[in-house]
């Protein structure tokens, strides 16, 4: 099995407002590092190459990431061990910050592509019931073996 995730983020300025600009200008390198990354398998993108034009909330400013990975440590090593990382820690000068759960992890068979609709039901049943086998953040340890032991 494959771990599937989309995480979202409410943009405080529209994604055309220099407030953002070097978010956006670092789009392309940031997801570039991504596909090169141990344990890549797929990301959501637009024609442009990106998810930014992507809308799948009514916010124009909402905006959405997706992607498949080998394993929960293939998807942690991108995030906490390449470029991103800086990103991440810039984030609250971009991005506001949310009540409820803004990302959500699951397992998907091989070959399988997660729709975004499929994406944002595993969000919604996450902020509804908590971390699951079925939906899960990486405050736990869910692994394919929890899916098959239901």
């Amino acid at each position: 099995m494959k771990l599937a995730q989309l995480n979202i983020a409410l943009a405080k300025y529209p994604l055309d407002a220099p407030e953002i600009k070097e978010f956006v200008d670092n789009l392309d390198l940031v997801n570039g590092i991504a596909e090169e990354s141990e344990g890549f398998i797929w990301r959501l993108k637009d024609d442009s190459g990106d998810a930014t034009s992507i809308q799948l909330f009514d916010d124009p400013n909402m905006i959405v990431n997706m992607s498949v990975w080998e394993s929960v440590d293939s998807l942690k090593n991108f995030m906490f061990r390449t470029h991103h990382r800086d990103f991440m820690r810039r984030k609250g000068e971009w991005f506001h910050r949310l009540a409820e759960d803004t990302y959500v992890l699951w397992w998907i068979e091989d070959h399988h592509i997660p729709s975004t609709e499929e994406a944002l039901e595993r969000l919604e049943y996450l902020r509804a019931n908590g971390d699951s086998p079925y939906a899960f953040t990486f405050k736990t340890n869910y692994t394919p073996l929890d899916i098959k032991a239901k």
